[in-house]
């Protein structure tokens, strides 16, 4: 069962769960050029385009408390990018994306670089 976050507004309740936070967060990392995978998914805009976006949070983590999202996550870079500029982009548009479509505060997105994307030859 998913976990869910509330947020009341005049009687009123929204429940978002964990999941859709994380796919929030996979996408938003995909859009970071320099990202090659996400954990062990290969994730694109092609490939999100073409499947749609079930399981593709696989490998991120997200804990809410006190409406307060901290988030990890594990990437492959591509080969020739900076891990530091990758990775800070990657924290600031995941940040961005989640507060603008959730309206929770995102305290933390920690970022693991668990490989690099070498060209075929």
């Amino acid at each position: 069962m998913a976990n869910y976050t509330g947020r009341e507004k005049k009687g009123s309740q929204v429940k978002i769960a964990n999941d859709v936070i994380s796919n929030i967060a996979c996408m938003a990392a995909a859009e970071v050029k320099g990202v090659a995978f996400l954990s062990d998914n290969v994730i694109t805009n092609e490939i999100i385009g073409r499947f749609g976006i079930k399981n593709l949070a696989k490998g991120i983590k997200i804990e809410i408390d006190d409406n307060c999202v901290f988030c990890e996550m594990s990437i492959c870079i591509e080969y020739g990018y900076s891990i530091p500029e990758v990775s800070s982009r990657v924290q600031e548009r995941v940040a961005t994306a989640i507060n603008d479509m959730t309206g929770l505060k995102v305290e933390e997105v920690n970022v693991h670089i668990v490989g690099i994307n070498t060209p075929k030859a």
